[in-house]
């Protein structure tokens, strides 16, 4: 099990993340999710609470040149099943699920972003929790090794998942040029500590120069209620 301060703090640009697991004293159910820029567009924006969940907002509307990949809503919340994306597909899950497609299924319809040449991976969770179970479900969808013309397609489910163990996946493996997608199993990470105690250690491992935002959710598992935090790096 990898320390997830210790992953961040050695890896200038992951790109975007997802952090799902359980608390260490098995009550909570965690979300974390982060985006980091290297454009001016990348990096002007904010989260912002809408709904249960959260949207992309530019901080300096002069400066947004493109919105088709930065702004989109993040967390979206159905019913017992909170969705955490990279992109737009968060709706495309949402929408699925009301019509009674799976997570898998509803993601079929989708692939990689069209921002050759990284071919940035579309990258995606899904927590439910009912009956004071708790299960969750990651997914990426990325090029073959660069090539658009195959989408990989992945998915991965935890049943029960054990306390004080998430997994951590991210867009890419490393900074570069052009950027390197990442491969493999989300990556078994320790959960420890609190809501504020988890987000601080988040956001202070995160590359200075290029973190933008970051929002953490701990869901109680017997209930569903759930606290929430986001920090900006734009004020």
């Amino acid at each position: 099990m990898l320390q997830l301060e210790q992953e961040l703090r050695n890896n200038a640009y992951p790109g975007r993340g997802i952090v799902i697991g359980r608390s260490a004293d098995g009550k909570k159910a965690v979300i974390a999710y982060f985006i980091m820029g290297r454009s001016v567009n990348s990096r002007n924006r904010i989260f912002v609470t809408e709904g249960e969940g959260i949207r992309t907002q530019a901080f300096d509307p002069s400066k947004l040149s493109d919105p088709s990949l930065v702004i989109y809503a993040p967390v979206r919340v159905q019913g017992c099943d909170t969705i955490v994306t990279n992109g737009d597909q968060t709706d495309t899950i949402y929408e699925g699920l009301e019509k009674g497609l799976t997570f898998e299924q509803a993601l079929r319809s989708r692939k990689y972003e069209p921002d050759g040449p990284n071919y940035t991976p579309r990258i995606s969770g899904l927590v439910h929790i009912g009956e004071g179970n708790f299960d969750y479900m990651m997914s990426i969808l990325k090029s073959n090794d660069g090539d658009p013309t195959c989408c990989n397609r992945y998915t991965f489910a935890y049943d029960n998942p054990a306390a004080g163990e998430g997994r951590f996946i991210h867009t890419y493996r490393e900074d570069g040029d052009p950027l390197p997608s990442f491969y493999g199993e989300p990556e078994k990470v320790a959960v420890e500590g609190d809501i504020d105690s988890f987000t601080a250690m988040v956001w202070k491992s995160l590359n200075e120069d290029n973190k933008v935002s970051l929002f953490v959710r701990f869901i109680e598992i017997a209930t569903g209620e759930y606290e929430t935090r986001i920090m900006n790096k734009n004020q």
